[in-house]
Parts: structure tokens; sequence; C-alpha cells
């Protein structure tokens, strides 16, 4: 076997196709889509936004479905949609990106963050459960990097408390949990649609529910233009049609458009990439320290694969970090691994001590009893403090095709086979949110 590349042999691939990668994929239909907004001038309307709900709720089973311009105000659509406010409290998973659950400060309420589970990176229900304090409204379940989250045991013990759930379908647009469609089990779900997600209008977000006063309040946030809808003569009368949020949130219809098109060819795609992915996925099955992550319920799945992480054992390889094992893998490929996965959030300021609106005392803790300290409500998580130094990322492949993915798996199996070699260059410093703080820019 070759010298590796990092330490200055040859590497497996010398010249990366971008087309293995390369998304969204873009037809005719969306060419043409796009063209015939702006040639119409028809972006900022709604009835093109409008076909876009009916048929994305159509394919989701939900009764409504509210586009709006990205997934952040979708999720804080839904927040206010269950009535999330002042005093209240949202659990939430540490391990995710900040729109999860960020969006609750600024409708008065504060985030306890719970622990995710070691092997899935998805909520630890336990964890959930052991946060609920009386002042807990809602629970805001993030199906992580396309891996469903255990929603059986989630939705139990929130209707034992009587708690609102919300569902994050940003990294799953499509997926299932036991066979049934992620987005469909809570009380409201949420999700982004931007460019780079495995369901890609350019930029935008979907808000889906079965709840008529959850849409109804969603669109009165920030659809000034669609209040009428849902407003009785004497409402309309009384508000003069006044988004009570003070916000814009529809969609742009260029991203409508592109989605319309998108629905008629997003199951196909996230078929042929789950193809892919479990291809590379056995034939590097037997690299020990090395885990897919996956569902083991029958009728779950990974959807698109969205930042798809898996497991990374640093014992098994002589202790090289999974910052150095990745740099060794991108070396012999040209990139497409990464390593660690989003910030664990408790670990941000901005929930606990951060004054955002001037309050004059931390905006978590405006509306909170006097003593009341959220910091001290998270307590101890310490696998979502861990994880960025055990996961790493596997190249997304878009096309299910082996000659193009056999040299990927034959990177891992010669990094894997002299990662000891790497020890004398090892990365040991701590890895905070995919990032190593040595790399950080000064």
């Amino acid at each position: 076997m070759s010298k590796l590349a990092r330490l200055g042999g040859e590497p497996v691939i010398k010249n990366t196709d971008e087309s293995l990668f390369h998304w969204p994929i873009v037809n005719d239909a969306m060419r043409k889509a796009q063209a015939d907004v702006l040639e119409t001038g028809n972006m900022s309307g709604t009835d093109i936004a409008r076909r876009f709900e009916a048929e994305f709720a159509a394919w989701q089973g939900r009764k409504h479905a509210l586009s709006h311009n990205n997934g952040t105000n979708a999720l804080n659509a839904a927040m206010y949609g269950i009535g999330l406010g002042p005093g209240d409290e949202i659990i939430c998973t540490s391990v995710t990106y900040w729109a999860s659950c960020t969006g609750a400060l600024s409708l008065g309420a504060s985030v306890v963050f719970c622990d995710i589970d070691p092997e899935s990176l998805q909520m630890d229900p336990a964890s959930f459960e052991a946060r609920i304090t009386p002042r807990t409204k809602a629970v805001m379940v993030v199906h992580y990097m396309a891996h469903p989250a255990p929603m059986d045991e989630i939705m139990a013990i929130a209707r034992k408390h009587g708690l609102k759930v919300i569902e994050d379908v940003s990294h799953a647009q499509g997926g299932h949990y036991k066979g049934r469609m992620l987005g469909t089990f809570g009380d409201v779900a949420a999700m982004s649609l931007m460019s780079c997600k495995s369901f890609a209008i350019g930029e935008g977000g979907m808000l889906v529910t079965d709840d008529d006063e959850i849409f109804r309040r969603a669109i009165r946030f920030g659809h000034y233009d669609r209040i009428i809808d849902v407003y009785s003569d004497a409402e309309m009368e009384a508000t003069k049609n006044i988004p009570f949020g003070g916000l814009k949130n529809r969609m742009h219809q260029t991203s409508a458009a592109i989605g319309i098109e998108q629905l008629k060819k997003h199951d196909a795609e996230i078929a042929e990439i789950d193809r892919a992915m479990k291809y590379f996925w056995k034939g590097i099955e037997d690299v020990k320290g090395l885990k897919m992550i996956y569902p083991k319920d029958s009728g779950s799945d990974k959807a698109g694969w969205y930042a798809s992480r898996f497991l990374y054992d640093a014992a098994a390889f002589g202790g090289v970090t999974n910052v150095t094992f990745c740099e060794a893998l991108n070396a012999e490929t040209g990139g497409g691994f990464s390593f660690g996965c989003n910030m664990p959030l408790h670990l941000s300021s901005v929930f606990f001590d951060v004054d955002v609106y001037g309050h004059g005392k931390p905006t978590a803790r405006v509306f909170l009893p006097d003593g009341v300290d959220p910091r001290a409500e998270c307590g101890e998580l310490p696998h979502a403090e861990a994880v960025n130094g055990r996961v790493l990322g596997e190249p997304w492949f878009k096309h299910a095709d082996p000659a193009r993915i056999d040299p990927y798996i034959e990177a891992v199996h010669k990094v894997a086979a002299q990662a000891t070699e790497l020890l004398p260059i090892n990365d040991t410093t701590p890895v905070i949110g995919g990032v190593a703080l040595s790399k950080r820019k000064k």
C-alpha cells in the first residue's frame, strides 16, 4: 500500500469529480419556472406560494402548510403558533443549529437544553423528561443530520406532561420514522428549504400543521396579506391587517416555483442518495473504529442524508484524533470528509447571560421568577460536550455510481491501515462546532 498523501505520498484521487457532489440537481422545468416568475414580474405575490403550500401539505399528509422566506422564521412562527411566550421554557437538544430554538428569546421565553444519545446523536428522551419544569411549554424535536428522533418516546413524554411538540425537519425533509413521514408527529413542524438542504429551493422555509389555531397564529404573526383569510370581519376591523409580530415572512415566488418542481423529483433524488451512501458504507463496514449512524427501526431512514455523520473511535487508530484522520482522508480524496458537527448551544452565553434587547438583565431571565437560572436547569450534558471529538462526516454522494465511489472507499481503507503513521502530526486540540480550536482564524 502506498504512502499516505498527508505524509507526502500520492493521493488515491488526483482529480475530484465535482459532479458527484453538485447540488441541487437543476432541470429545465426548474429553469423555466424561475424564468416565468421573473418575466411576469410576479415575484412578491402569493399565488405560486399558495400552490406550493397545497402540494407540500398533500405530500406531507398535513392539513395546512405555510411558506416562509427562510427556515428560521418558519421555526419562530411555529413557536409563536403554539403560544410560546413570556416566562415559558422550551426544551431543545444542545447539539443542533442555532435556528432551532434561538427565536424563543424574542418571544420572552427561555431555552433549556437536554443531552443527546451518544449513538444516534438525537434527543435523549430521559434527559428531556428530567428537564421539564412547571414553566415548560414545549419541546423542540430536531431530526438531526437526517436521522429521525425517537418520536414514540418523545411523544409519550410530551403528552404525559401536557407539552406542545414542534418538529424541526430542516435536516430530514421526506424522511420517515417507523414508516411515518417526519413532520407529522408533533403539533406543528417547520423546516428550512435553503439551497444546501436535501430539499433545496434557493432560500425558504415551510411550516406544516393540522391545527387550525396554530396555522391562524402563524399567519397573523408575519403574513399581513393573508390575515384576511383567517380573521372575522370584527377582527379585521380591529387590527387593520397589521401582523402581530410586525414581520413580513412570505416566501419569494421564485423559490416557491422552484419548490413545486422539486416536489416532483425529491423522492427519487433522495432514494438515489440513499443507494449511493449505503454503497459507500457497504465498502467500509469492515473498518473497525468507524460506525455508520443509521436508524435501527423498520420503516425508518435518513432520507437525503443531509450533513450525515458517523462515529469515530480514536482508540481503534492508536489515538489519532478525528481531526487528523479527517485531514488524511481529504488529502487522499481532495475533500468531502469533515470532522465534528454543531457547537453545543448550551456553551453559548446568548442563552443565559446576554441582554439582547436592552432589558437591563439577561434576556433569557427577563420573565423568569427571581432565582431561576436556565443554565442550572440544563445541568450536565456530557454527551453533547463530547460529540465533536467523536464524529466524522462522510462525503455526500448524489449519484449511486460505484466506479466513482470506489476510490473513496479505497481512501478510507488506506488511511485506516496506516493511521498510526499520523501520530507524529496528530492534532489533539479540542474541537468545538466542527472547528479545531488551533485552526480558528486569529
